[in-house]
């Protein structure tokens, strides 16, 4: 993978930080191109677009991470790509829970850049970053971690969908395959597919069945009759 050019993809509504995020990658790290996205839907479709992202940087709170099935249907389906988590938050849990759903790291954004650059640094030669004071932090109770409370919601909860995904069990219900929903939606075959696994994941199904007769129960009559 260092062989060949490597490509970096920030996933981060904050277009300030990722501009802070693209000095890293391109001064301190050496990567030629660095793609920018603000939610998570749009970063899986440039991820299927292409097959040269060596890393992905996700922000814990952006729009679309809502479980920690995001994360695990990008490590199924890009597993060449390190995935790193980064935040605001220092919490043990948000730390733990990140690197239970898969990603590669664990960065917070209040550090340096050049203690940034280095923990990405780490990743990029093949281990886990977390952060130093993680083992420090006492574990709280008490504390709710984003996506362990999202998670904890009951299976064929369609308020855990992505908006894209939501449109995609649209026209699942509506009994469309794959090729028909790419063209609906102007995607790729591959990019189809992804969506469908991470909506499979947080709907708790394992098939195209039981997603349409949760999308069919839940789904407001006007809302399956549109899907464009």
């Amino acid at each position: 993978m260092n062989a060949a050019p490597r490509i970096a993809l920030t996933a981060d509504d904050d277009e300030f930080f990722r501009a802070g995020l693209r000095t890293i990658l391109a001064k301190h790290l050496g990567f030629p191109e660095v793609i920018e996205t603000s939610s998570f839907d749009e970063a899986l479709e440039l991820l299927a677009a292409r097959n040269d992202v060596a890393l992905a940087l996700f922000d814990l709170q952006m729009p679309g991470m809502d479980s920690p099935g995001s994360l695990r249907t990008v490590r199924e389906f890009f597993p060449e790509t390190r995935v790193v988590m980064i935040s605001a938050s220092t919490s043990r849990e948000d730390v733990l829970m990140a690197l239970d759903a898969g990603a590669h790291g664990y960065i917070a954004k209040g550090l340096s850049m050049t203690k940034m650059a280095c923990a990405l640094g780490t990743i990029l030669e093949g281990n886990i970053y977390i952060p130093p004071s993680t083992s420090e932090i006492p574990s709280d109770p008490a504390a709710r971690f984003v996506l362990q409370d999202r998670a904890e919601r009951k299976d064929g909860d369609i308020s855990l969908l992505t908006p894209r995904q939501r449109q995609v069990l649209e026209l699942l219900v509506r009994g469309k395959s794959n090729k028909e929903i790419a063209r609906m939606l102007n995607l790729s075959d591959g990019t189809v597919k992804v969506h469908m696994a991470a909506l499979f994941k947080n709907l708790g199904v394992n098939s195209r069945a039981a997603a349409a007769a949760i999308g069919g129960r839940h789904l407001q009559p006007e809302e399956g009759a549109t899907g464009t």
